[in-house]
């Protein structure tokens, strides 16, 4: 019998333990992790949902609590029991969802008092709307825009993840002068300038970002990984929201 590399081994046995693998594997029955992993997905992607509510005609405090009613309840006991079942990704699972709400259940969370009920993520929807007024006009459709504000909200979480690193090491200077180099085309980095902010030789800066891009492309997948229900998925995801992001 074949016997598997250790490092898949490794992986296989690391990635039941990502957020969404938790929620799904704990499907209709109650548990902790289950519930926290899920709370924390939807803190990480409340924005995406309050910009494709926005988009979709409502007014900055109807979607505020749109936004708000619908995490409560996908965060209730048995949601994700009576959910559709073809939900591998996170992401393609809560908009489907979120649709779903809008259509058949929002009357019924209207019923209660503004501000009323339990809110069991909070939101901070007067930076939802800064960060909206932001955005250059887009008229691709709500769904394509979803996917976009999607994709920047993972982009976030991991550059915060990545400098988040880099201050427990004491390397916040290196960190805020290389994060641009993320961004950029291979030839446009300025490495020898760096080098002289750095105080440091123009080689040891190429190192230094080299290092940077790699731990960053780690953890990008690493929370893709956190958002689908296999291993097989993360390309996939991330070839996806790239496209996203090009338009």
């Amino acid at each position: 019998m074949e016997r598997a590399e250790p490092s898949r081994l490794n992986a296989a046995s690391a990635f039941v333990t990502t957020r969404w693998s938790v929620v799904l594997s704990a499907s209709g029955k109650t548990g902790a992790a289950a519930e926290q992993a899920l709370e924390q997905l939807c803190r990480t992607y409340w924005y995406p949902l309050y910009g494709y509510i926005r988009r979709r005609g409502h007014n900055p405090a109807d979607a505020e609590d749109l936004t708000q009613a619908f995490l409560t309840r996908l965060l209730e006991k048995d949601w994700l029991a009576v959910a559709d079942q073809t939900r591998g990704r996170f992401r393609t699972f809560l908009l489907a969802s979120l649709n779903h709400f809008l259509a058949n259940e929002w009357d019924k969370s209207r019923a209660q008092k503004r501000g009323g009920g339990s809110q069991l993520v909070s939101l901070d929807a007067t930076s939802g709307e800064t960060r909206l007024g932001c955005e250059p006009i887009d008229h691709r459709s709500p769904d394509r825009e979803f996917d976009r504000r999607w994709a920047l909200a993972l982009l976030d979480v991991v550059l915060n993840r990545v400098k988040t690193e880099y201050t427990e090491q004491n390397k916040s200077k290196l960190f805020e002068s290389l994060k641009g180099t993320l961004g950029m085309e291979r030839g446009g980095t300025p490495y020898a300038e760096l080098g002289k902010t750095l105080g440091v030789s123009e080689g040891a800066v190429r190192v230094s970002a080299h290092r940077l891009r790699q731990r960053y492309r780690e953890l990008l997948r690493e929370e893709i990984a956190q958002t689908v229900d296999g291993a097989s998925a993360v390309e996939d995801e991330l070839r996806h929201l790239f496209e996203a992001l090009g338009g």
